[in-house]
């Protein structure tokens, strides 16, 4: 943590602009900061306390006075093995929290695209034809009253679980540890969320997450990816969804088996996805995926908005401010747990 008095250079490996970097300058004199991006040259690295970066990583012995990195993304796992990640004396936060609510939007529209009918509109549109009998193809669905099963209840789950709730629909959530309360260090938007986990109908552990899919209208992946959720739904899952479900994946593409999903989706044993990640992205233009009509896909944009620099910068902010009071910083990742 921080001295008391000493000076504390920080350098800003992302291409914030000017009035954001005016704003993380004013949070103390003590602070020397400094934007390098796309490159951070080698010299700057000699006596960096702090860094913010989305994916520049310096060696250790480059940068011996390292000891807080502050990522730009709530996801780990493309920094997980780094070396710099790796050191004990190197404290390292994600931006988790910020995304709650435009993930929590997202997922409401995907939601809403298969209950309206959506993509069948769509394909009408593309042919310029008005079917004979409309309310039979495109009849609307009600989100009310539907179960939706929230695999990761952390932040963003927590929200969409507000959100669901409040539109009428039964929640349920898995998550890793059943009896852990809410996590009080992590940052959570003003009045968002579930904060004790008191919205879901029933919590499942991973190891029953078969039985929460059988009972979901739509079942929505946030879970992180970590060697223990890597392909966490797999045939075994999907064999275990209804017919009518939806999955909605907004995790990492590497939590849903891609293949296994393909099939299930070409066979329609379920009634569509929503995918936002894949196992290779830039989804590659020879996938199945691409040519099924029940899959609505997106560029990997879910957790991205407008504003997503300004909301990473409040929360790098609010960081700054503890760790020169040396109090705990939000969202400290756990290696053991890899988030």
């Amino acid at each position: 943590m921080a001295g008391t008095d000493n000076q504390i250079n920080v350098i800003v490996a992302m291409d914030f602009s000017d009035a954001i970097m005016d704003k993380i300058r004013a949070v103390s004199p003590r602070l020397k900061v400094e934007r390098y991006f796309p490159d951070v040259p080698d010299k700057a690295l000699a006596d960096v306390e702090v860094l913010y970066t989305q994916r520049y990583f310096p060696d250790p012995a480059q940068a011996p006075h390292l000891r807080w990195v502050q990522l730009h993304s709530a996801g780990v796992d493309h920094a997980v093995n780094q070396p710099v990640m790796q050191s004990q004396d190197v404290e390292v936060t994600t931006t988790s929290g910020i995304h709650a609510t435009f993930m929590t939007e997202y997922c409401l529209m995907m939601m809403l695209a298969f209950a309206f009918k959506l993509p069948l509109m769509m394909e009408y549109k593309a042919q310029a034809e008005w079917p004979n009998t409309p309310q039979k193809p495109i009849m609307p669905d009600h989100l009310r009253g539907k179960t939706v099963g929230i695999v990761g209840y952390g932040v963003i789950g927590r929200e969409l679980g507000r959100v669901a709730n409040a539109l009428g629909m039964r929640v349920l959530a898995s998550k890793r540890d059943v009896m852990h309360p809410a996590n009080h260090d992590s940052y959570r938007l003003p009045d968002t969320g579930d904060p004790e986990g008191e919205i879901p109908a029933r919590i499942y552990p991973p190891e029953a997450l078969r039985s929460m899919a059988s009972e979901c209208d739509f079942l929505v992946v946030i879970t992180p990816l970590t060697a223990a959720s890597r392909h966490l739904i797999d045939e075994t899952i999907l064999s275990a969804m209804k017919k009518t479900a939806v999955l909605i994946n907004m995790a990492r593409g590497a939590v849903v088996d891609e293949q296994a999903l393909i099939s299930a989706l070409a066979a329609k044993t379920i009634a569509g996805a929503a995918l936002d990640v894949f196992e290779t992205e830039p989804l590659p233009n020879t996938s199945p995926l691409w040519n099924l009509d029940n899959v609505i896909i997106s560029p990997h944009i879910a957790g991205n908005s407008v504003d997503y620099h300004q909301k990473t910068a409040d929360l790098f902010i609010e960081n700054l401010e503890r760790y020169l009071e040396n109090r705990p910083l939000l969202n400290v990742v756990d290696r053991e747990r890899g988030y």
